[in-house]
């Protein structure tokens, strides 16, 4: 060694002794060439790591040398001197750090790969690590050269000698994960990412090699070894880019992960899943999120949605499998989802929710579905706004003017210029399905320009993560509307009650032919009444806020929700409507006879509380909210059979009380109705009421309802609209 250590003129001739001596004595036999080698190779990586770039130079090409010549022996099973022999190309590419010997050695082991590939065994070991090294270079020639070699190996060499090469097919996934990773160079990153995938093929069509394959394997039982040696590392490593790579490469390795999952998963045993699933979630971690908070909205924003998405579609293709091992983990994330604070990922976990049960809800068992309510009822407790009703400004804090001022109304609870607090909700698609887990840029930037926000004002952190917890209320008063009922019945069932009144059918009868399509039929009453419950609590909640006018303005003044008062509109109708609707399908379903009784108590008080609360309502946009609501009550009232109509008077002792208020033109009918029985009148004022934007349409429908309600007055008397 100080015969090198010479920087202008280093004496190489005793190098070249050694290399030759190396050469004349390779024919010995391994065990002695190994104790020879042991020493040599010692030398050869203090050499090849010499500062002076003639002698490494020297030094890597006589390793080249020597090396194709030991390549030349081959192999036999069982024996790593091949490991052992070329292990100081990979200390050198380690320590060394000359882009000139780098690049040197990279050359010669891809040299070695193309004419020796077919003796290589334990030798495969040290090229993955060498390229290994070279993956996270920033020289673009290094790289591209690794990458090209990996890449013929992966596609070339697996494909003639794969038996020979399982031993390292670790290595080789581990290798590609690292040139994914390679921020550099993200075309070779995307790439690599495709010869992953083309692993797994191998992995697919050739299981029985690695179940013969032993080597470090014994204490594996032989089925579990294609899942320990092939598709395990193969996952993980995608999941390794998911987490370190940018947007573009993570959402590739994403899709390849559940591409693998969705094509080959169904030969995965029970116990793979649960530790695949273990890898999965590790996208949803806290720990494991970005520290920066922009950074982390985008994660959750792209990354964690359509994770969120792509996991729900693997449970509901493989259903049979995975319920007993995912579905409460599944409950768990969603649940997760919706607690965080970004609005794209809180709205994607309500969706999941409803595509898991509604692709599903027909193979549940009781168990499943006990839990699929419990899960929506967790999400609505743990949801609910109730900081709307308690916030109050701090006396020190200085909060954002509001835009314009307003002339406020005392009695006005719900004026024209009051803003729904929905109303920037993302819309769902024709048949009210959730859109698919597509996030373009800029839903990102939004993101990111809330959390930037957020950050001048402290208030404004709490606004943001109260409208989140308002549009998850509406969002999940959706699904559980879609989920018992299909999603679009009742946006048609709506719809249809407009148009029958619009064409003036006195014996209008509205038909949806999807009734059958929901999960309605598979659910119990107790489930039943546990999901009426929620839409209950969040509809109560909403009438609370509605009605608290100077608690709306004191948000209004604080910068709540842009330029106008807030208010829960859509969801104080929207979650009574769904009520309802669960109701009368329950009254009218012979099936559930036994329910009858609590169900009718439930509808007198249901419909009791919101006829008192209508009444009382003095702004007209407020009472033109409840349109539909109260076109929903009429028909769903009209369509009750005869045999089921008795006791009328049961809801007359809430909606009797005359009250008079004005009707003009086609509403006379209606009046003179009102008059011949004075039992229902303050039933048919509400609805004028209700109805106002309806004219003769609306006079018609009433009509209908009365006399229905009234039937044949003479003869019945007393009798007038009720439900027993």
């Amino acid at each position: 060694m100080d015969e090198l250590l010479s920087t202008t003129h280093p004496r190489m001739f005793s190098l070249q002794k050694i290399v030759e001596i190396s050469y004349y004595n390779m024919g010995r036999i391994r065990l002695q060439w190994s104790r020879i080698w042991e020493v040599i190779g010692d030398h050869f990586n203090k050499v090849g790591c010499n500062p002076n770039e003639d002698v490494a130079i020297f030094a890597v090409d006589s390793l080249r040398q020597l090396s194709m010549k030991f390549l030349e022996k081959g192999e036999l099973a069982n024996f790593r001197f091949q490991k052992d022999f070329l292990r100081p190309f990979e200390h050198i590419m380690k320590r060394n750090r000359s882009p000139t010997i780098r690049d040197m050695v990279v050359r010669c082991i891809a040299q070695m790969v193309n004419s020796q590939a077919a003796n290589i065994r334990s030798g495969w070991k040290n090229i993955f690590s060498v390229f290994h090294l070279a993956a996270s270079d920033q020289d673009e020639s290094i790289v591209e050269l690794a990458f090209q070699t990996t890449g013929h190996i992966v596609t070339l060499v697996f494909e003639k000698h794969f038996p020979a090469t399982i031993d390292s097919f670790q290595d080789a996934v581990k290798c590609l994960s690292e040139f994914a990773c390679n921020a550099a160079f993200p075309d070779t990153s995307m790439e690599a990412i495709r010869l992953i995938r083309h692993c797994a093929k191998y992995v697919s069509d050739r299981p029985q090699a690695f179940k013969e394959y032993t080597s470090d394997d014994m204490n594996v039982a032989p089925e579990d070894r294609v899942w320990v040696r092939g598709w395990f590392p193969i996952l993980f490593e995608l999941s390794c880019i998911i987490n370190r790579c940018k947007l573009d490469v993570r959402t590739r390795g994403l899709t390849v992960m559940f591409e693998i999952m969705k094509t080959y998963g169904h030969t995965y045993e029970k116990h793979w899943w649960q530790d695949l699933f273990r890898i999965v979630f590790r996208i949803f971690d806290n720990m494991k999120l970005p520290e920066q908070q922009t950074e982390k909205a985008e994660w959750m924003t792209t990354t964690c949605n359509h994770a969120l998405y792509a996991i729900c579609d693997v449970f509901t293709q493989y259903l049979e499998v995975l319920s007993d091992v995912l579905l409460d983990d599944i409950f768990a994330q969603l649940y997760w989802c919706v607690q965080q604070d970004n609005e794209q990922l809180a709205r994607s976990g309500t969706n999941c929710l409803e595509n898991v049960v509604i692709l599903n809800g027909e193979k549940f068992t009781l168990e499943i579905w006990d839990k699929t309510c419990n899960c929506t009822l967790d999400i609505f407790k743990t949801t609910i706004p109730h900081a709307l009703l308690t916030w109050r400004p701090n006396s020190g804090e200085t909060a954002p003017p509001p835009p314009s001022p307003v002339s406020e109304k005392p009695l006005d609870t719900i004026s024209q210029k009051s803003v729904d607090i929905h109303d920037s909700i993302q819309p769902r698609s024709v048949d009210n399905r959730p859109q698919a887990p597509l996030v373009s840029a800029s839903a990102v930037n939004e993101e990111v320009s809330k959390i930037k926000s957020t950050a001048k004002f402290p208030e404004q952190k709490l606004f943001a993560a109260l409208l989140i917890k308002c549009v998850v209320q509406l969002e999940l008063i959706q699904t559980i509307d879609n989920i018992v009922f299909f999603p679009a019945t009742s946006k048609k069932e709506d719809a249809e009650n407009l148009a029958a009144a619009q064409r003036d059918a006195v014996d209008f009868d509205v038909r949806v032919d999807t009734q059958d399509q929901g999960m309605y039929r598979f659910l119990t009453s107790q489930q039943l009444f546990k999901l009426l419950d929620c839409l209950l609590e969040s509809h109560r909640f909403a009438k609370a806020f509605n009605s608290n006018n100077e608690q709306r303005t004191a948000l209004w003044k604080a910068g709540f929700k842009g330029k106008s008062k807030p208010n829960l509109l859509k969801q104080e109708t929207s979650s009574l409507a769904c009520g309802l609707r669960i109701l009368f399908r329950m009254y009218m379903d012979e099936s559930r006879i036994s329910a009858w009784e609590e169900v009718q108590q439930r509808l007198l008080n249901v419909c009791s509380e919101a006829l008192s609360y209508f009444l009382t309502l003095t702004s007209e946009s407020h009472r033109e909210a409840w349109t539909n609501l109260l076109l929903l009550f009429l028909t769903k009232v009209l369509k009750i059979s005869d045999n089921r109509v008795s006791m009328r008077l049961r809801i007359q002792p809430h909606i009797s009380s005359p009250i008079r208020i004005g009707m003009r033109g086609p509403r006379a009918a209606v009046q003179e109705l009102s008059e011949m029985n004075q039992a229902v009148p303050r039933l048919h004022c509400c609805l004028c009421k209700a109805t106002s934007g309806l004219a003769v349409s609306s006079s018609v429908l009433l009509c209908s309802l009365i006399s229905s309600s009234l039937g044949d007055s003479v003869g019945e008397g007393s009798e007038s609209l009720g439900i027993p």
